[in-house]
């Protein structure tokens, strides 16, 4: 029976490029989760000057799929700038690896995600956001469809956890449905505020766990 996979997706599922973590990342997210099988965390260090990658390393918990498109897309993003960077989509990850198998092209959007939220995260945090929209409660929704529930590996939006937002006055307040003393309920605060600190009009962000 035929490999469906290309001659480029075997290369860089067997020798992937840029495998590791940067200890001292100017960005670092996870996007995926553990119920559909595969998670892709991508890091990325910045030029502050230049705003261009100088450094990109993955680490990939998936698919032969899943590795090859974090290994081809973290090759094609080092030396471009933030801007150059967003505008890599999953079609041209999937094209450059030859194209991938219908039911394996997630793959490819999954490393494009994880990529242009590390730079919407970068540009955020550094003041390089061109259009800056008020922060509103479909943003902070759309934010948070990111955090995943280690206890389900299931996003805290899908899952039904988060039972009410709002904002006023530079102020985030989540109200989840989590017990206080949950295992992962440190962890699930601190990754909402990873993805929400750096947003151009937040001043604070208070996260209230209530069962």
């Amino acid at each position: 029976m035929p490999v469906p996979y290309t001659k480029l997706v075997i290369e860089h599922f067997k020798n992937p490029h840029n495998v590791g973590e940067i200890e001292d990342a100017d960005v670092k997210v996870t996007e995926g989760s553990p119920a559909c099988g595969d998670m892709l965390t991508l890091y990325l260090k910045v030029d502050p000057e230049t705003h261009v990658i100088t450094d990109v390393k993955f680490r990939s918990y998936g698919c032969a799929s899943n590795i090859a498109t974090g290994s081809i897309i973290t090759d094609m993003v080092k030396g471009k700038t933030v801007d150059e960077a967003m505008k890599i989509t999953w079609k041209d990850a999937a094209e450059a690896l030859g194209g991938l198998p219908p039911v394996k092209v997630h793959c490819s959007v999954l490393a494009a995600d994880a990529l242009h939220s590390a730079v919407e995260i970068y540009m955020e945090k550094t003041g390089l956001v061109k259009e800056k929209q008020p922060t509103t409660i479909e943003k902070v929704f759309q934010k948070l469809s990111h955090v995943i529930n280690p206890e389900t590996g299931i996003d805290i939006v899908k899952s039904n956890l988060i039972k009410n937002i709002s904002i006023k006055d530079g102020i985030i307040k989540i109200d989840l449905n989590i017990e206080p003393d949950s295992q992962f309920a440190e962890n699930i605060k601190e990754e909402i505020i990873e993805r929400l600190e750096f947003l151009w009009d937040v001043k604070e962000i208070q996260v209230n766990f209530m069962k």
